[in-house]
């Protein structure tokens, strides 16, 4: 653990909030690579795809998902705790600005 961790019990709110940042965390990463596939499938059968800034955001957002739940898994307390809730912010972004806006 490095200087910035501290160790505490987690509480009910704080496993509730880690174990559903790790699942958006994961579904980031499926996200990415099926827009990856996606934009594979269009390029070889001479279609638009995605886009590369939609493939690159996409990729980008998944490593820094997995790169925040990894120091959510490591901390506790505060640093675990926003680590969790960015991951949270980060996929509604992805998910606004990539899917629905």
């Amino acid at each position: 653990m490095g200087p910035a961790c501290t160790v505490t019990a987690p509480r009910l709110g704080e496993r509730v909030a880690h174990g559903l940042s790790g699942v958006l965390a994961g579904g980031l990463v499926v996200l990415a690579i099926a827009v990856y596939v996606a934009q594979w499938l269009a390029g070889a059968s001479g279609r638009p795809g995605p886009g590369l800034a939609v493939v690159a955001g996409h990729g980008v957002a998944a490593a820094v998902a997995v790169a925040l739940q990894l120091a959510a898994d490591r901390c506790r307390g505060r640093t675990a705790a926003l680590a969790s809730y960015t991951i949270l912010l980060l996929t509604a972004c992805v998910l606004w600005f990539g899917w629905w806006a």
